[in-house]
């Protein structure tokens, strides 16, 4: 009996996660990942835009950025930060750090073989249940067309940028980029930057200026501002903006900018992309949204059900969500998940869209418990999901809100407790809180937690 050929779309954490449910079951694997490494948003090119395929990088992250959760809420159940390390580090590290431990977990997954490097999907389509994925090598230029019984989109969320229009925003003199071609901080200084957007880049992206010496930020909000008693006075919030003239913005509310502009920073989301899939097979959805359209569990295409998208929602988990749903297509694809039939699946699906509907908008309290019950409801179905007590995962999240109300300056400078081995994690050295660390090295961030360890 020929073994089932299952496709993968993506070597980031979506496809990582992936790999790992799939190893050890008789499946015939093909993971396909354009760039020239795995790790997905967490490689990111310090040297330029493209990697040695000359293929552009898709990383929406920077220098310098720190994780804005505790690795203990995200932590893998089977492969802890402390079982990659070897000792205990403190909960925020930099995205190197972040990036070691996710391809660490891989190597110890020993899925690397399942990869083809530098070799970009440029077609997915299908006839009854057999997938024609066409593919190309950029190493060689040579352009095959492979059949699969199963697809797996794995390929992310976070490259495609959203970019709104703004009145004068064109004749605007200064910078004008999206967060995602934001790569450094030190570029800013003495700038006053105004960022549009409220969410979660926005409020690191202003942290980062003011820690590297912005003048003055001004965050415009669409729906409501992020709320902080910003302990700086260089921050501050106001509603939408309007219209630009010259340097000058003027919002919403009346209101103009108190100085002149230098630089314009867009922290507006990014756009689901896929255009590598049949149209017939190509999720379009909203920039932000929790509950995917046409996908059931958030998952599995409805209308072809051998077909799956992962981690196509908006995220208050990461890793850990990627881990569960990776469990349930594996059970899909095994049988041990009876899929109901397609009427039924829609109606699921209509459900949680109209669920997610009665959500306040931009009350990200209530959109933590959505994914809660969401999560919740995959692991009831899964047959060996992974084992973590989600009540640990609500006190920790409770924890870090608090932390941020009391001044989000200083929130990455707390420990958490693991909700997996119930260790707390090194404290920091008090000397060197986040706003004054600058590691962004492996090696570097590791020397400090073994000083630490020592004192």
């Amino acid at each position: 009996m020929m073994k089932k050929r299952i496709a993968i779309i993506g070597a980031g954490p979506c496809g990582l996660s992936q790999l790992s449910a799939l190893k050890d079951d008789a499946f015939d694997l093909v993971c396909f990942e354009r760039q020239s490494e795995w790790g997905g948003q967490w490689l990111y090119p310090y040297q330029n835009e493209t990697d040695s395929s000359e293929e552009y990088i898709h990383s929406s992250m920077y220098r310098q950025l720190w994780s804005n959760g505790p690795k203990e809420l995200v932590e893998y159940v089977d492969y802890t930060f402390d079982n990659h390390f070897g000792y205990s580090t403190p909960s925020y590290q930099p995205r190197s750090v972040v990036f070691d431990y996710l391809t660490g977990r891989a190597k110890n997954k020993n899925i690397r073989k399942f990869i083809r490097f530098q070799t970009v999907v440029h077609n997915v389509n299908n006839e009854q249940d057999i997938f024609k994925v066409t593919v190309e090598d950029l190493k060689t230029s040579t352009i095959e067309e492979l059949t699969f019984e199963f697809v797996i989109v794995a390929a992310g969320r976070y490259a495609t940028p959203n970019i709104p229009q703004f009145h004068g925003m064109k004749q605007f003199p200064g910078l004008v980029l999206h967060s995602k071609h934001f790569h450094d901080a030190s570029e800013f200084v003495n700038q006053h930057v105004l960022i549009i957007g409220s969410s979660y880049s926005a409020e690191d992206i202003a942290l980062q200026l003011c820690k590297f010496g912005a003048r003055a930020i001004t965050i415009s909000y669409r729906t409501r501002p992020l709320g902080y008693k910003w302990p700086d006075e260089r921050i501050k919030e106001v509603p939408l903006l309007e219209r630009i003239e010259n340097r000058l913005a003027y919002f919403q509310d009346g209101t103009e900018s108190e100085s002149e502009i230098d630089s314009i920073i867009l922290c507006t989301g990014y756009r689901h992309h896929y255009p590598f899939m049949a149209e017939h097979l190509r999720l379009n959805c909203p920039t932000k949204v929790l509950s995917p359209p046409n996908l059931y569990k958030g998952i599995i295409w409805s209308k072809q059900p051998n077909l799956a998208y992962l981690g196509m929602q908006s995220l208050v988990f990461q890793f850990t969500m990627f881990d569960v749903q990776a469990s349930f297509v594996r059970d899909v694809i095994l049988g041990q998940i009876k899929l109901p039939d397609l009427e039924s699946r829609e109606q699921n699906i209509a459900e949680w869209i109209d669920l997610e509907k009665t959500l306040k908008p931009g009350d990200g309290e209530s959109e933590f418990y959505y994914q809660i019950n969401y999560m919740r409801d995959l692991l009831t179905q899964c047959h060996a999901p992974p084992q973590f007590d989600v009540n640990k995962v609500i006190a920790g999240v409770k924890e870090l809100v608090q932390h941020k109300q009391e001044n989000v300056f200083t929130y990455r400078d707390h420990s958490f407790v693991s909700i997996v081995t119930g260790s707390r994690a090194l404290s920091i050295n008090p000397s060197l809180p986040w706003l004054q660390n600058m590691a962004d090295s492996v090696e570097e961030f590791l020397n400090q937690s073994l000083r630490k360890r020592q004192l």
